[in-house]
């Protein structure tokens, strides 16, 4: 069983407001920095005590407001932005490693990501974006997307550039690595598959675990398939999950929503989840031989009306849709026809 543990963040979630900054455990805290125009509205940014200031994991976007926020829960928590040691990422998404750069501006801070993240960093966010959009325009092509979709679709994430002050890693993050944080019993736990650098952080002395994006209490995070992603992001998703299920936790501390306890049961939940997902697209195949990736995810089911998801939503549901195709494929339940647009059927 599920149980909601932060009360008033999902208080705060019904009444459409932002959650408070909450002292989680003696020395940490929850800090909401606000995502603008965003249905995930906010991303919770930890900050632990340390003897001469304070870590922080995640950042939140690069806005004024995001900055104000965050800079507004560290004092909340009696710190400055001045007194930030180190940033500890995630995941280079822009919702938490936007601020990177400006904090560690203000501070002085060390910024340390995982070396899978770290290396998509230039073209991502830097002069080689431009390419990205040429080969994601070619991936989608290759999926069966219109013509009159190609346009918006490749190019939706261009706007992200503004959201994120590049800040090149001072250090990286291994698999198992116990971070240098003085008071702190904390672990490093390398979980690809929603971005290929994806970390969580375990404090088992607490019976913490902190699990950025890849658990979430209510959501499952998108995991596609895209131009920067591995070969197969959703079985690297589904091995990751199997890493943090045991871990000794009394409390999650995710990076959206709300905190909760029950680590195993949510996990066995996404992968139930996940199961049902290739069931579903296997049907869709097999009711239709020869349709293409775009054409599987316009006949999925989705959280809302297909056509109440637009441009950059779209294109992630066609990067799942792609994850579960490669998986069954692995599976030896289908198989590409060898066309272009890649075309798929059920084998045997």
């Amino acid at each position: 069983m599920i149980e909601i543990t932060g009360t008033a963040q999902r208080q705060a979630w019904h009444d459409d407001v932002l959650p408070p900054v909450e002292a989680v455990r003696d020395g940490l805290w929850s800090i909401p920095v606000p995502i603008p125009n965003n249905p995930l509205r906010y991303v919770l940014v930890y900050a632990l005590a340390l003897p001469d200031g304070v870590a922080i994991v995640d950042s939140g976007w690069n806005t004024d407001e995001s900055w104000a926020a965050l800079c507004a829960g560290l004092r909340t928590a009696g710190y400055d932005i001045t007194d930030v040691r180190a940033v500890l990422i995630t995941h280079i998404h822009p919702d938490h490693f936007g601020l990177a750069g400006r904090v560690r501006e203000a501070s002085g801070a060390w910024v340390g990501i995982h070396e899978a993240d770290a290396s998509l960093l230039p073209a991502r966010y830097g002069p080689g974006m431009d390419d990205l959009v040429t080969q994601m325009r070619d991936l989608l092509a290759d999926c069966g997307v219109p013509d009159d979709e190609l346009g918006v679709m490749s190019s939706a994430s261009l706007g992200v550039r503004e959201l994120v002050t590049l800040a090149e890693p001072d250090r990286y993050i291994d698999d198992g690595e116990k971070l240098d944080l003085p008071g702190w019993d904390l672990h490093a736990i390398w979980t690809p598959g929603h971005s290929p650098g994806h970390l969580c952080f375990s404090e088992p002395s607490r019976r913490l675990v902190l699990t950025g994006d890849h658990v979430l209490p209510r959501i499952t995070p998108n995991v596609s398939m895209h131009t920067q992603s591995t070969t197969s992001p959703l079985a690297d998703f589904m091995e990751s999950l199997a890493k943090v299920r045991g871990c000794a936790s009394d409390e999650v501390l995710p990076a959206h929503e709300w905190r909760f306890a029950g680590l195993a049961e949510r996990v066995d939940d996404l992968l139930a989840h996940h199961r049902r997902r290739l069931d579903e697209i296997a049907a869709v195949v097999a009711a239709s031989p020869g349709l293409t990736c775009w054409e599987a995810t316009t006949r999925l089911s989705w959280s809302r009306p297909w056509d109440d998801i637009q441009g950059f939503m779209r294109r992630a549901a066609n990067g799942e849709t792609l994850a579960h195709l490669i998986v069954l494929q692995t599976q030896g339940r289908i198989r590409s026809t060898g066309q272009r647009p890649q075309r798929w059927e059920l084998v045997g």
